[in-house]
């Protein structure tokens, strides 16, 4: 039996997706996946399919934005977004640990002001009623919190370029996203297995910095390079590319949201009405569809309990060091059955404790 596969990340990927990338890797036009040139018409046709799948799901598609996949992780681009956009000063909103990285390494490139944080509450909450000044070069959030379960649902309205994190739940939900300038996002929480960075971002607004940007942290290089100034992660690429072709395939992201939003109800009905779970995000409207963080009233529980998740086949329940407890991740392509088992694993706790 395959286990139900909860795991923050790399994600549950589906299982056509895994069938395919391994057959590929054994025959992809003759040759391995893992073999074939990065400059081979056969790969370019899968980046020139990955990107545009990319900007098709996002409602992008002609509208002067450019898809890249880049490596170094989402990580890297805390560094090249700031690179890149920061000339002056930068707003930033501080709700996990990566946002918190993020706004480390933009302080190398200018002042960055830190308009609302969450930080002192161990990322509990999303901040609120804080504004954005209309004189920073750009504002920057993410919209999900892998760590701490918290998501922000709605868009912020501000007068200057928007560079949003999207890692753990791009895809996931319908965005009007034209209104950011930036977006990026590591593969391996919705889109694909670790390896690879999607970038999505406005062509106008670069090349507006004074200082000169080493080649490989430059966005207009990779743009002009069509993402292959270096040699590509090819089969995180592929992998990508196939998964944004199974979601298009199924109906896309209006699709993919409801059944999104009927995992976080069932997971989230079960921690409230159930007496021996609470929740971590201490406000309901800030819960992420991702990733829901919860822990026992109880910790004599947790060996019970803990053996019970193992009995069930669930796998990568843990929650994060800085949280405790637990973590369901629930990524588009986790079904609804495994969500299933673990609600009627909680409630079998419920029912012998």
């Amino acid at each position: 039996m395959l286990k139900y596969n909860f795991s923050a990340g790399p994600c549950v990927l589906p299982q056509e997706v895994l069938k395919k990338a391994a057959d590929a890797i054994l025959n992809f036009n003759d040759l391995s996946i893992l073999e074939i040139s990065h400059r081979s018409k056969d790969f370019i046709a899968v980046m020139d399919k990955a990107q545009a799948l990319a900007l098709e799901h996002l409602g992008l598609t002609g509208k002067g934005y450019s898809a890249l996949y880049l490596g170094g992780g989402a990580s890297m681009q805390f560094l090249m977004v700031a690179y890149n956009l920061l000339e002056k000063k930068a707003a930033y909103l501080n709700t996990g640990t990566w946002s918190d990285k993020a706004i480390k390494e933009a302080k190398m490139f200018g002042e960055v002001n830190v308009v609302a944080s969450s930080k002192d509450d161990n990322y509990n909450h999303i901040p609120k009623g804080y504004t954005v000044p209309d004189d920073v070069d750009y504002f920057h959030f993410q919209t999900n919190n892998t760590i701490f379960g918290t998501q922000l649902h709605e868009t912020p309205e501000v007068n200057v370029p928007l560079v949003c994190d999207m890692s753990s739940d791009i895809m996931s939900r319908k965005r009007d996203f034209e209104k950011y300038d930036l977006i990026y996002a590591g593969a391996q929480k919705n889109m694909g297995p670790a390896g690879t960075t999607l970038v999505v971002v406005k062509d106008e607004i670069l090349g507006k910095v004074s200082r000169q940007i080493p080649s490989m942290l430059n966005y207009k290089v990779h743009i002009e390079k069509e993402s292959m100034f270096n040699t590509p992660p090819v089969f995180p690429i592929y992998a990508t590319m196939l998964t944004l072709e199974w979601l298009k395939d199924n109906g896309g992201i209006d699709w993919i949201e409801k059944i999104n939003d009927q995992k976080a109800e069932m997971v989230y009905s079960e921690i409230d009405r159930n007496p021996l779970f609470k929740g971590f995000v201490i406000n309901k409207e800030d819960r992420s569809k991702m990733n829901a963080t919860f822990s026992l009233h109880d910790e004599s529980l947790a060996e019970r309990f803990n053996a019970m998740v193992k009995e069930a086949g669930i796998n990568g329940l843990n929650g994060h060091r800085s949280v405790g407890g637990y973590r369901a991740s629930m990524y588009n392509a986790l079904s609804v059955e495994s969500v299933q088992t673990l609600v009627d694993t909680m409630k079998e706790l419920e029912r012998t404790a």
